[in-house]
């Protein structure tokens, strides 16, 4: 399995682990319906966030892996949150984090960004980025702003889930653009 991990100034992405707590962990992001309300599916129960950490597990197996879900840490190495890089072909990748209510605020979302583009450009050696966010979220409109990315429109009715159609805000970066945002300061993670 190729580990990654990755570790900035205050956090750090990590493959998962299938035990009790890691569980715990990921019930409490994606057990709580206010980190899942702008996400295309709704709260999940502790079994079925039993079944997700399985199928991360089998995922970094993949050869070659699309998918990257890793565990966010924060700098006491409690898991605060979920980050995710899924492959689209050679030379893209979607990305996208989410991180428990009483961590939000404190620039953490913009620090998994940074990490996750580090992995994306530096590591993968992908050309292109991009993330999706419900148009109502504004947090993470603001969060992938700040880190380069540019907004590319609306995708209307992007995903079906609560028994309704939902839109989506697409943004993206490019490694170019990525690299002359970061050539005078060290990549995170690096």
């Amino acid at each position: 399995m190729e580990t990654v991990r990755l570790t900035g100034p205050r956090l750090t992405l990590r493959e998962y682990r299938h035990t009790p707590e890691e569980v715990a962990a990921l019930h409490a992001v994606h057990g709580d319906p206010r980190t899942v309300r702008h996400l295309p599916f709704d709260a999940a129960d502790f079994e079925g966030c039993a079944d997700q950490i399985e199928l991360y597990l089998d995922e970094a197996e993949a050869e070659p892996r699309q998918h990257y879900r890793l565990a966010v840490d924060d700098a006491a190495g409690e898991p605060i949150g979920q980050a995710a890089l899924t492959r689209e072909g050679e030379h893209a990748a979607q990305l996208g984090c989410v991180l428990r209510p009483d961590t939000w605020g404190r620039g953490h979302a913009g620090e998994v960004t940074a990490l996750l583009c580090a992995l994306g450009f530096d590591t993968l050696g992908l050309h292109r980025l991009f993330a999706r966010t419900d148009p109502d979220n504004a947090a993470a409109a603001r969060v992938l702003v700040r880190a380069g990315f540019r907004y590319e429109g609306r995708i209307r009715a992007e995903s079906h889930w609560g028994g309704s159609w939902h839109d989506a805000l697409q943004y993206s970066l490019l490694a170019p653009e990525w690299r002359a945002r970061w050539l005078a300061t060290p990549a995170p993670g690096g």
